[in-house]
């Protein structure tokens, strides 16, 4: 696959990474579900009360099938899937897909995570184009589609400094987002999700029925129908 120049996709001893310059790009990124943050995440991250949980429906018995359109490095997907929710990943980027694959394999060969890996599958391709497509190949019925497109950065934080600066590079800014709306909210049966931060703009397009906003972030509902415990 062709990458920008300076970067290099690499088996090393911990699994497969991205790698470029560290004074240019930091750390190499690689996906893993066993320790790290998600690991932590796992363990202490809040359960079901955690904004993103509560986005996505997950709450008063409901466990709704969700597609996470722009799973980028799965952490939100990884969540939502060790809340007990089977989610399908879409990455059109093939490094991060490469990634991502990587990670679930191991993730689905350590006893900790097995189970939640389970609940994960990754079908590569462009949700801009083609989601309908990729969810009826996937056999997948999404109930919830959750995207947390790219946005041009302005802050100084210390993400985009370091581990987003390279992830930015591959995937770039998500410019065609309002057709990303456009084909979440024809392909979801009940609710899209859509993160952003707290103080950005919503997507181009029809306005959000509600909001969940907490200190970075915000997530925009748009809700088809409603998820009833047992039913969907």
């Amino acid at each position: 696959m062709a990458l920008p120049e300076g970067l290099v996709l690499e088996r090393r001893a911990e699994g497969l990474v991205l790698a470029g310059s560290e004074a240019r790009d930091g750390k190499p990124l690689r996906v893993d579900y066993v320790g790290g943050k998600a690991g932590h995440r796992r363990r202490f991250g809040g359960g079901r009360g955690q904004l993103i949980a509560r986005a996505c429906g997950l709450a008063n018995g409901v466990t709704p099938s969700v597609v996470d359109a722009t799973a980028g490095l799965g952490r939100d997907a990884f969540v939502l899937a060790s809340l007990g929710a089977p989610v399908l990943l879409i990455e059109r980027v093939p490094a991060i897909a490469a990634l991502l694959a990587d990670g679930l394999e191991r993730a689905a060969a350590h006893p900790d995570t097995a189970n939640i890996a389970a609940r994960m599958r990754l079908m590569p391709g462009d949700a801009a184009v083609e989601l309908e497509a990729l969810v009826a190949a996937a056999d997948f019925s999404p109930q919830v589609v959750h995207l947390d497109p790219m946005f041009p950065h302005r802050e100084k934080s210390a993400l985009v400094k370091k581990e987003m600066r390279l992830f930015r590079r591959l995937a770039g800014d998500d410019a065609d987002a309002p057709g990303l709306l456009e084909a979440a909210l024809d392909v979801a049966t009940h609710r899209v999700v859509v993160k952003r931060p707290r103080k950005a703009p919503p997507i181009e397009g029809p306005g959000a029925s509600h909001a969940f906003e907490g200190k970075t972030s915000r997530y925009d509902i748009y809700v088809h129908r409603s998820l009833r415990p047992g039913r969907g």
